[in-house]
């Protein structure tokens, strides 16, 4: 079966095709680093984390480009009100940032592109604009005019009319038009500033990413990825630069949009006061447990965030972790004798992983499939009656999907080392749970459990796991 994406541009899922042979292309809209990152944030970076892993296992060679706006009126207002030049700020809460994605997980990207550091880019493509007749120069400023790119809205489907209206609250005697965008804004006392052909002033927002992927990806690419307000004004802005200094479409082959974490209803956002930001969920959660969260839902569909279903969640990966965990002491001590009847419930679970992913990357759809594939595995190892190949063919779509995932981190020496000890303690369990000594059995396992040893009890048997 072939990749199948939702592409927004057109409304319909699309058989993915890259542009040249299997080099993918893929560029996604990163942080503006002027505070800390908030797991809405997050949700799409793990989202599209995952994404270029997955084409990665599909075969693709992925070149993966992520911006950073380190430039921008939020981060000169916080400058102005922490008194931090802009500068410091943009190295302190990027590397807050990187940080955040490290502990998450998210290793993927190849590179980083801080809007500071391709002006010249930025400046050649507002040059190239004027030249063409789509932006014009104003008291030191530099606006694209939205009128003279007839396809401007094609992203979000809103036309032109409807954004003049919207536009009149806004007005600015410098601008031909209300709707018309800052390309390049002119210097204000205590701003930072780069020169320019217009004067000192500093590259407006959608020019930024233009400025960074046509620098990187050339005229067109594969996928251009980010949360879904960035729709408009943002993608569809970028959309209008890149197609009329290029004079060729589609600018990007498959747009991709993550949907909202809400918080009580609401978007996450820093405006509405209502974030929690990734280092303090870190601190309180396991990041595998945070990643399984968000991927237990579609990345195009919203996700309602509160610490029950936070919590829902952990007990939830625990489970899979705990059937991963029991594959993997099982392998360490396997004969060869045995049924395969594992490792054919493990090829099955294979190619019904792949077709989830496949279509439109159906995180959800996929973590099911596991869910079944631990089911079946803890049976078999509670009746002792799979082989050594059926449990690693088992073990290996864990650990090839939780590479894809994010999820189950390689198997560690503890777990090996506490395997015959655990497994010894267990038996003794057994044995008073036989004789209906209640009290005994309670009480290895509240001992297990004080030692970080969870067992689960189950009509498949007794798994466990550990809480690290």
């Amino acid at each position: 079966m072939s990749l199948n994406v939702y592409n927004t541009l057109t409304g319909k899922v699309e058989e993915f095709k890259p542009l040249v042979g299997n080099r993918v292309y893929m560029f996604v809209c990163g942080p503006t680093v002027y505070d800390h990152s908030h797991i809405g944030h997050a949700r799409t970076y793990v989202a599209f984390d995952v994404i270029a892993k997955y084409l990665a296992y599909k075969g693709y060679s992925v070149f993966y480009v992520m911006n950073i706006t380190d430039i921008d009126d939020k981060m000169i207002q916080r400058s102005n009100d922490i008194g931090i030049p802009v500068e410091d700020i943009s190295k302190m809460y990027l590397r807050s940032f990187l940080d955040d994605m490290e502990a998450l997980g998210v290793d993927a990207v190849n590179l980083y592109g801080k809007a500071t550091e391709h002006i010249p880019e930025i400046i050649w493509q507002i040059e190239t604009l004027i030249e063409k007749g789509v932006a014009y120069e104003s008291n030191g400023s530099v606006y694209f005019e939205v009128k003279k790119f007839p396809g401007f809205g094609k992203l979000s489907n809103q036309k032109l009319d409807m954004l003049e209206a919207g536009a009149r609250i806004a007005l600015n005697v410098d601008k031909k038009n209300p709707e018309d965008f800052a390309l390049w804004k002119t210097y204000k006392d205590g701003e930072p500033w780069w020169d320019s052909p217009w004067g000192k002033g500093r590259p407006g927002w959608h020019v930024e990413d233009t400025a960074i992927s046509i620098r990187y990806f050339r005229e067109q690419y594969d996928i251009h990825g980010g949360a879904r307000d960035l729709i408009f004004p943002h993608h569809d802005s970028e959309i209008a630069i890149a197609e009329s200094i290029t004079g060729k479409e589609p600018f990007v082959k498959y747009w991709l949009h993550s949907g909202f974490l809400n918080m009580r209803g609401e978007k996450m956002s820093k405006s509405l006061g209502n974030v929690l930001n990734i280092k303090e969920m870190v601190k309180h959660n396991r990041p595998e447990v945070i990643r399984f969260f968000m991927l237990n839902t579609h990345y195009r569909s919203p996700i309602d965030f509160d610490d029950t279903l936070l919590n829902e969640a952990r007990v939830a990966y625990e489970r899979l972790e705990g059937a991963v965990e029991g594959l993997r002491h099982a392998k360490a001590g396997s004969s060869q004798g045995g049924s395969d009847t594992l490792g054919t419930y493990a090829m099955e679970a294979r190619k019904r992983f792949i077709d989830a992913m496949d279509e439109d990357l159906n995180t959800r759809e996929a973590i099911a499939v596991l869910f079944d594939l631990a089911r079946e595995s803890n049976k078999a190892l509670a009746e002792k009656s799979a082989s050594a190949f059926a449990v690693k063919d088992a073990l290996d779509v864990f650990e090839d999907y939780g590479g894809v995932l994010g999820l189950f981190g390689p198997g560690g020496e503890s777990a090996g080392v506490l395997d015959p000890l655990v497994s010894l303690l267990m038996e003794e369990r057994e044995k008073a749970r036989a004789a209906k000594d209640w009290e005994a059995a309670d009480r290895i396992r509240d001992r297990l459990k004080e030692a970080g040893v969870i067992l689960e009890d189950g009509k498949d048997g007794v798994a466990w796991h550990l809480v690290r």
